[in-house]
């Protein structure tokens, strides 16, 4: 049973940074995609960025490249997401996510809301500003 557990979300001020992470488990392949995503109050949810575990490939939102980067840890157990500069309107619950039975195509790891299978209870971001 795949499980995920997002930690390090927090308040911080509008230019400050904060790292989130993903415990991931229960994979029952070894090449899958994770993903972060973000709801902010009244929006869809929608995508962050989403990495191939097969051989490290990212895929960015164009809006947040540059100032979000995205990692897996060696063993593949911990998803990061490192943000920067952060303003107040990426105050949002952020989602861990994982989609599996993607094989050795990694452009299936696009962030895209509907294509994720599994899914995190979530992580609250607030920047003030």
């Amino acid at each position: 049973q795949v499980q995920l557990v997002e930690s390090g979300g927090g308040s911080v001020q509008a230019g400050g940074s904060l790292r989130l992470a993903c415990a991931a488990s229960g994979f029952p392949y070894s090449r899958y995609c994770l993903g972060w995503f973000r709801q902010a109050p009244g929006k869809e949810r929608e995508g962050v960025v989403g990495i191939y575990s097969g051989g490290g490939d990212t895929y960015y939102a164009d809006s947040l490249k540059g100032r979000f980067t995205v990692s897996l840890d060696n063993a593949k157990t911990t998803l990061y997401l490192q943000m920067s500069d952060l303003k107040p309107e990426d105050t949002a619950m952020y989602y861990c996510a994982a989609r599996l039975g993607v094989g050795y195509s990694s452009s299936y790891c696009y962030p895209q809301r509907q294509t994720y299978n599994y899914w995190g209870q979530g992580t609250q971001v607030t920047v003030s500003s």
